[in-house]
């Protein structure tokens, strides 16, 4: 759990990172759209990672850390800071107004108690990584490297590399789409410390 000052410490750290290196035209609507929603105090995920008030902009900072360091040791992968920033925090905002906090009774010390849980309540279903490119491009313009690292940093787990090879295909053509997805996974599966 984040206390209310961590969560607006992640906040600002996450605002200074992308105003500091993204310099295209739309980051400030972009930014601007960010906080008129709940992406800097929602969760990550309603069980699996980060599940708490917070956690998605934790996670995007852990991402965007992880990628960083991942760039920098890998020879094969050109790219820019302003690259990385891009990849590392935002691929994610399609999680922005997703979650919903509902109740449920559980029964604690032999007593039922409202206890509060997060659901799913996708009013735009437009996928997920696709829906992070989809959003991001409404105020700036990506590089189609950036749209294939962020539409296909959930990897083999997404539903639509199950069929073809398209995953493989972008993988194979652009490096930095494998290191986003490498980073989103060592940072929810080892970096977060989460209880998968």
């Amino acid at each position: 759990m984040l206390t209310k000052e961590q969560i607006e410490q992640n906040k600002n750290e996450f605002i200074k990172i992308l105003k500091t290196n993204v310099k295209r035209d739309g980051i400030n609507e972009l930014v601007a759209y960010l906080e008129k929603t709940d992406f800097f105090s929602c969760p990550a995920s309603t069980k699996y990672h980060c599940d708490y008030e917070g956690g998605l902009c934790e996670h995007s900072l852990s991402v965007y850390k992880r990628l960083k360091r991942m760039v920098a040791a890998e020879e094969k992968v050109e790219t820019t800071d302003e690259t990385v920033a891009i990849c590392g925090l935002l691929h994610d905002v399609c999680k922005a107004n997703y979650y919903k906090v509902q109740m449920r009774n559980t029964k604690q010390n032999g007593a039922w108690v409202e206890q509060p849980f997060y659901t799913v309540d996708d009013s735009l279903p437009f996928g997920h990584g696709e829906k992070s490119v989809y959003i991001i491009n409404g105020f700036m313009r990506l590089t189609r490297e950036e749209a294939m690292a962020i539409n296909w940093h959930m990897g083999f787990t997404d539903a639509r590399a199950q069929n073809g090879m398209a995953l493989s295909n972008a993988f194979r053509m652009f490096p930095l789409a494998t290191l986003v997805h490498a980073a989103d996974f060592l940072s929810t599966y080892i970096d977060e410390n989460s209880s998968i």
